[in-house]
């Protein structure tokens, strides 16, 4: 029986200080309290003069291998303009093998000059015969090149597919902006060329993330090509690496039917304790940045511009029944709020039918007048929330929703006082992975409606007892769970949003062991 003693300056959770120390037996928590009643003369000590011990730190929704990629492709995200955008594809082209895809990651319209996407024929003038695939931000828009759209079978007279839509010029063809569904079919064709990542690669981003506190992942894994493309199957990679992994992943699958679903949950089943199935994950929307998250008025600054439902009740009750069978839960991405209101009309039907309240999740729960907040306190369902959008979305988010919509946009104070389940998460690679980055934004909220801002206990709540109920894990440090926990250089309630993005991580516990360190740990790049 292994037995030790982590001492710091305190233990601090949501809820309190605990003492200083933690007794850990076996890999769990056997006590919290003060170093001077738990101390015994043959017991081994770990010590942390000066620093907090909070407990792990939880992502309730990450895209993992999509993370890797976002650590390895070419990524547009700070350029200025179409001239450098053009510039970085032409470039990173020329490190490619002749004809092999270029896929290049977080473009963002919003920080260009011209306030646009790029056109299939621009990106055309920045390589030779090659298929492009260039993704937004956000992931549920892109922009293919010429090439690329004859690959996809996409024409000239190509008509907007289910759940999604082309943009096109003023002469009714499409001009290489694809939204939501619509990017499916090239992603599909070019998955042939740009294979998922090597195992290893996302072996070692998973490291780096625990340098960031993080003991546990609501890992959104698909099955198929997914959504994003040369991810490969995400699931099958996950699998290859399970014995090594570094830290817990709870797997929502994104799946193409049932049948694909329950395969992923027996092959999760008994792998071992660091990969299990937690659900199924569904869209019923796309984004704000994106134009496509569903709004039941037009968006302020294009009056024609309602969003994309994608939401097909039949299929994804279908899928949401079987995840329940199989003891998992139901996540369903929701952002604007005819969205919301959707996924909470297939929730309520959910709930007739015997579901369990707390296997029911809205992933982003973004766009929430009070009618729908008290939808959402009446039905008990879990909002799953990433505060990091705030800080992203900051600078044009009253663009998109005009003044009086801004008021209900993250409505994280008003929901908490609803008493809503939250969860917190980045949506990585969407926003990057730091929780500690995540619990600032939701006590900030990059200057959006104050008013909706948590405190710095809910806050920490957010990304730890929350997120692990969210994720089917066991309270905290609490006496027999996991000793799964982070030292940090301060206090997460006590620092100010802004010292908070500044602090560190000394070292991350997972099952009793410290987890070492990788010497050099790349977690973002921008």
């Amino acid at each position: 029986m292994t037995t030790r003693l982590v001492v710091g300056d305190r233990i601090r959770t949501s809820s309190g200080i605990l003492g200083d120390a933690i007794l850990i037996r076996d890999g769990r928590v056997a006590a919290t309290g003060r170093i001077a009643d738990l101390r015994r003369p043959d017991l081994l000590e770990d010590r942390y003069p000066g620093c907090v011990i909070i407990p792990g730190l939880r992502d309730a929704h990450m895209h993992p291998v999509p993370y890797t990629l976002s650590l390895l492709r070419p990524t547009l995200k700070n350029a200025t303009n179409l001239d450098v955008v053009l510039e970085r594809v032409r470039a990173a082209a020329g490190l490619l093998a002749a004809g092999e895809p270029l896929i290049a990651i977080r473009i963002d319209d919003e920080g260009l000059s011209e306030l646009r996407l790029p056109t299939r024929h621009e990106l055309d003038l920045a390589v030779d015969n090659r298929p492009v695939l260039v993704y937004r931000y956000c992931g549920h828009v892109a922009v293919a090149n010429t090439r690329a759209l004859e690959v996809a079978g996409i024409s000239s007279v190509a008509a907007d597919p289910v759940g999604g839509s082309l943009d096109r010029d003023r002469f009714g063809v499409p001009n290489g902006i694809l939204r939501e569904t619509a990017i499916e079919p090239v992603a599909t064709a070019l998955s042939g060329w740009a294979v998922g990542p090597d195992p290893e690669a996302v072996l070692s981003a998973l490291h780096g993330l625990t340098t960031l506190g993080l003991t546990s992942l609501g890992a959104i894994l698909a099955v198929g090509t997914g959504p994003w493309c040369g991810s490969g199957n995400e699931l099958e990679t996950m699998i290859t690496i399970v014995k090594r992994l570094p830290l817990k992943l709870t797997v929502l699958v994104i799946a193409g039917d049932s049948a694909e679903l329950e395969q992923a949950a027996a092959a999760l089943d008994g792998t071992e304790p660091r990969l299990r199935f937690l659900g199924v994950k569904e869209f019923a929307d796309g984004s704000l940045g994106g134009h496509t998250a569903a709004m039941g008025s037009p968006y302020a600054d294009q009056p024609d511009a309602y969003g994309t439902l994608r939401l097909d009740p039949r299929a994804v009750s279908d899928r949401a029944r079987t995840a329940l069978r199989l003891g998992g839960k139901v996540a369903v991405h929701a952002i604007g709020d005819v969205a919301n209101a959707r996924v909470l009309d297939l929730f309520d039907e959910l709930l007739a039918d015997g579901a369990d309240p707390a296997d029911l999740r809205v992933e982003h729960a973004s766009i929430l007048d009070p009618d729908l907040i008290a939808r959402f306190a009446g039905s008990g369902v879990t909002a799953s929330v990433q505060p990091a959008f705030m800080t992203s979305e900051a600078a044009w988010l009253e663009k998109r929703l005009g003044p009086d919509r801004l008021a209900h946009a993250y409505p994280l104070a008003s929901l908490a006082s609803a008493g809503v389940p939250l969860a917190g998460g980045s949506d990585c690679p969407v926003e990057a992975p730091h929780p500690l980055w995540g619990m600032a934004a939701a006590r900030d909220r990059g200057g959006l409606v104050p008013e909706e801002a948590l405190s710095a206990a809910q806050a920490l709540s957010l990304f730890t007892d929350d997120a692990a109920r969210a994720m089917g894990e066991a309270k905290p440090l609490a006496i027999g769970s996991p000793a799964d926990f982070a030292v940090l250089d301060r206090d997460p309630v006590e620092a100010t949003p802004e010292e908070l993005r500044r602090a560190r991580v000394l070292a991350t516990w997972i099952d009793g062991e410290a987890v070492p360190f990788p010497k050099e740990a790349v977690t973002w790049r921008g």
